[in-house]
Order: C-alpha cells, then structure tokens, then sequence
C-alpha cells in the first residue's frame, strides 16, 4: 500500500501517554519544553492499549520467502525467547523518530511500478523508493540497529479501511501492541487503525508466521 500524501502526525502521543500512566515525553517541534500529562485515575492505564490475540501457525507471506532467498542474512538466524519493549517515554520518542524518517525518505511508488511485477517484491530502500512492505523492513532494520530487540519488531499483514493489502510493523511493548504504518504518522495502538489484521511474524522467529484474523477496531485520526 503506498503511503496517503497529505496524512500528517496527529496528536496521538499525548493521548497515548495519558494511557501509558504519567511520564515525560518530548514535546512536538513546535513547543519550547517537555510537559507532564496524567491519565485520570478513575481508569485503568492499559485499558485501550493492549495486545492482540493469535493463533496457530499460519502461511508465509511470498515476499518475505524471497527476501529471505535474496538475502539469506537476514533470516538465517536463531529462535530467540519472545521479548516486548519497554515503553518508556525515551523508547516512545525513538519509534516517533524513526517512524517519521522512514515516513519521509522513501519516495512511495507501487510494487508494479517499482520492480516491473505484480508479485510481492520485499526489499529495503536501496533506492529510496517502494510501498508499504519497504516502509515497514527498513522500520524494522533501523530499530534493530537502535538496540530494540528483534522479537519485538514483527512484520504484519492487515487488510486496510478500503479492504486492500497492506504491510504494517507490530512494535509488542509491555503496555500491549503498537502499530508503525507508512500511510498515517502516528503510532497508533493496533486496536485503534480499523484494519483488519491476517498474520505476522512469531516473535520466537521471524521465519514463522501466526494467525490474527481480527479487526483492529475503529480507526482514530
């Protein structure tokens, strides 16, 4: 799916902060200082971020297949124990950051367009160019690179609002899943897109996919 121009970062942060529980998160360019926001008390922290329920194991999706076949180093490694990030205010400011570079230094063009097929071509930006699966790869790489663990960062299928294909990067915290999406700036929690979820990566190990087969529910802008 390529990326909606025009589809700017709302002010999901600070909402998602109220829900995470008090912290100190950095504040939008356009502030002069870090604010402290507090969730009321009367509810629960967690109560609108949580993490989405799986099934068994499930087909691997034809691009990642050929992306391991093209470049056998980056699935060639081993079963690791399922590990979710820490959501701390720092570890939320760098999925911000990364999120909207990748947003912003991939040109998006169709899979057609882009590598002359209709089958699904998974790659990293090596020419600043792709669709929603080269979005999410290279979200996925530069969080890696940052120290994120890998089984935390699992590559996602998901029907969108228009019932379309569409590539996605489930970030597993310990608050419950985050979505990095090349067609909205915000992260958003993966109950908050509407999209439909089909299947990702196992944390244990990136070469086995899970079932999901539930909607993410409404979409908030």
């Amino acid at each position: 799916m390529l990326r909606s121009p025009g589809v700017l970062t709302s002010s999901f942060l600070l909402g998602l902060v109220s829900l995470i529980g008090a912290t100190t998160l950095p504040a939008r360019p356009a502030a002069a200082q870090s604010t402290l926001f507090k969730r009321p008390s009367t509810q629960p922290s967690t109560d609108a971020l949580h993490a989405a329920a799986v099934g068994g194991r499930t087909s691997i999706p034809y691009g990642w297949l050929d992306f391991c076949h093209r470049r056998p180093k980056e699935c060639k490694v081993p079963a690791l124990p399922a590990a979710n990030l820490k959501l701390t205010a720092q570890n939320l400011h760098t999925l911000n950051r990364i999120n909207q570079k990748a947003n912003r230094a991939i040109k998006p063009v169709s899979n057609y367009e882009h590598w002359g097929t209709t089958m699904d071509h998974w790659d990293y930006p090596v020419d600043g160019k792709g669709d929603c699966k080269i979005y999410a790869l290279y979200k996925r790489k530069l969080l890696m690179e940052a120290g994120f663990p890998r089984q935390a960062l699992l590559m996602t299928v998901v029907r969108d609002l228009n019932n379309e294909g569409h590539t996605i990067l489930t970030v597993k915290t310990d608050k419950g899943d985050l979505v990095l999406d090349n067609l909205v700036d915000e992260i958003r929690p993966w109950n908050a897109t509407g999209y439909y979820f089909l299947k990702r990566q196992s944390q244990q190990n990136p070469n086995i996919w899970i079932s999901i087969n539930q909607r993410g529910g409404t979409p908030k802008t």
